[in-house]
């Protein structure tokens, strides 16, 4: 079985609403295991190269001073399928277009404030991870891995 790894980032909006453990308890509750975790205050500088794909946008003033604004919480979570299946329980980018029973379908509105960031592809996912764990994840074997996978 080849197990993927994602990067879901709790964005400043989300930790001061007290949506962390929420956020946490959705992908243990799937079966995910998370392997990185830390809070932290991002720089400008790490910002700028997580979205650098969105540097022409005209809202990236914007993002930069929302994303400074607080602390987030960056992740790592490992399993099958976790790129797409993390993507699925986010919801859609614009809140307004997620589904009930979703991270952002549940708990926001505005595209702006949509609490989350979540790897689209597994290649961004190991570049996000390279970007914001520089040292590394952990690694362990679960126990109730035979309880989750065939």
């Amino acid at each position: 079985m080849t197990l993927e790894r994602t990067y879901i980032m709790v964005k400043p909006d989300g930790v001061e609403r007290g949506l962390v453990g929420e956020i946490i308890k959705r992908f243990e509750n799937k079966g995910f295991q998370l392997v990185g975790l830390k809070f932290l205050s991002p720089t400008r500088t790490i910002l700028e190269k997580h979205y650098a794909d969105l540097s022409s946008k005209p809202f990236f003033p914007g993002l930069m001073t929302y994303m400074t604004s607080g602390p987030v919480v960056a992740m790592v979570w490992s399993g099958k399928g976790v790129v797409k299946a993390g993507r699925v329980l986010l919801g859609e980018t614009n809140p307004l277009a997620s589904l009930p029973g979703t991270i952002r379908g549940d708990f926001c509105i505005d595209v702006g404030r949509n609490l989350c960031h979540g790897s689209d592809s597994v290649e961004n996912a190991e570049k996000e991870i390279a970007l914001w764990f520089t040292e590394g994840v952990v690694s362990h074997n679960r126990v109730v891995e035979r309880l989750i996978y065939e």
